[in-house]
This record gives structure tokens, C-alpha cells and sequence, in this order.
């Protein structure tokens, strides 16, 4: 803990998120890049524009909450980074079935919603399927980035409590868009 104190200050703050913020930003950025490349897709199937914001955020709360998780067991001392760790793997099934219960109730809830304000209909299934999918590809990426970004966070030195989330919630954004309209080209 020690080791932390130093950056436990208004100063040791900024000269760590600073720069993490702005690379942060950048790829945000592209975030809104990719998703203007599939604005005809998004207006043929008004289904699929109600999924992104769901989708999105659905996937940065997936890796916050293991991020947190994770942010918890390193500072408990209970986080090995190893393979066989029972606490790695627990979470990570944890997420994964978390996401497979969740997203088809995602999928079902933006095809309703389109059906009540009107528009193209996509079928039921399909939509349900496009966010299943979605939904599972971003929970093993999340539990990949969440992993990574706390382990690096542990070998730099710094915080997971300050790192983690930022950096999960922004990344996982960004993989919501790409994962999401990859699905959608694979499956529609």
C-alpha cells in the first residue's frame, strides 16, 4: 500500500490519468468513426440503432464490474494473475454468463421497442441472435482487456482503483461498436 500513497494526491492523479485520458479520447474518437461508416445500415434497421447505445454500454459495464471486482482482490491481496487461479476464472464465468442472460433480453427489448415505434423490422430472432452474439464476443473481450489492463496497472505500479475502469469502460466502448457491427454484417 505504500507504494500507492504517492499517488493518492491531486498531483499524482492528474500525471497518471493525464495521459491516460487523452489516449483514451483518441480512441473514443475512432469509436465515432466507425460507428458513421454503418449510419445506412443503423437507418435501414432501426433495431440495430436501438442496440448500439445498449450495447455499448452494456459491454464498458460488463468490464467495470469485473474490473472492480478485480481492483478489490489485488488490493485484498487475493489476485494471483496465475492460470490457475480459482478467483480469475470464477469471474470470468461469472461475466460470460452474466452477458448470455442479459443480451437476448437486450436484443428482445430494442426489437419491441422498434416494433412500437414502427420502422423495418428485422425478425425477432435475428435480433435477439445479433445481440447474443455481440454480447458474448464482448464479454471474453472485456474479461481480456480487464485482465491485462489490471495486470499492467500492477507490473507500471499504479492504482488499479484509478487505471482500470477508465481504461476498461473506453475500451470496451470501442469493442461494443466494432463487435456489434461485425455481428450485424455476419449475421444480417
Amino acid at each position: 500500500m505504500a507504494e500507492f500513497a504517492s499517488q493518492w494526491s491531486v498531483s499524482g492523479i492528474v500525471r497518471t490519468m493525464f495521459p491516460i485520458l487523452v489516449v483514451l479520447t483518441a480512441i473514443e474518437l475512432g469509436s465515432g468513426l466507425v460507428l458513421d461508416t454503418f449510419e445506412g445500415t443503423l437507418l435501414q434497421y432501426p433495431s440495430l440503432l436501438v442496440l448500439v447505445p445498449v450495447t455499448i454500454g452494456m459491454a464498458g459495464n460488463l468490464g467495470s464490474i469485473l474490473a472492480a471486482r478485480f481492483s478489490t482482490a489485488f488490493h485484498l491481496g487475493l489476485l494471483s494473475f496465475a492460470v490457475t487461479d480459482d478467483r480469475l476464472a470464477g469471474n470470468a464465468i461469472a461475466t460470460v454468463a452474466l452477458a448470455v442472460t442479459l443480451f437476448p433480453l437486450v436484443g428482445a427489448g430494442a426489437w419491441l421497442l422498434q416494433a412500437v415505434i414502427g420502422g423495418t423490422a428485422l425478425p425477432l430472432r435475428t435480433v435477439v441472435l445479433v445481440a447474443l452474439v455481440s454480447g458474448s464476443l464482448l464479454a471474453v473481450l472485456a474479461i481480456v482487456v480487464t485482465t491485462v489492463t489490471t495486470y499492467a496497472a500492477y507490473r507500471f505500479e499504479l492504482d488499479p482503483d484509478d487505471v482500470v475502469i477508465p481504461v476498461v469502460t473506453n475500451v470496451c466502448d470501442v469493442l461494443g461498436v466494432v463487435v456489434l457491427f461485425g455481428t450485424v454484417r455476419v449475421l444480417v
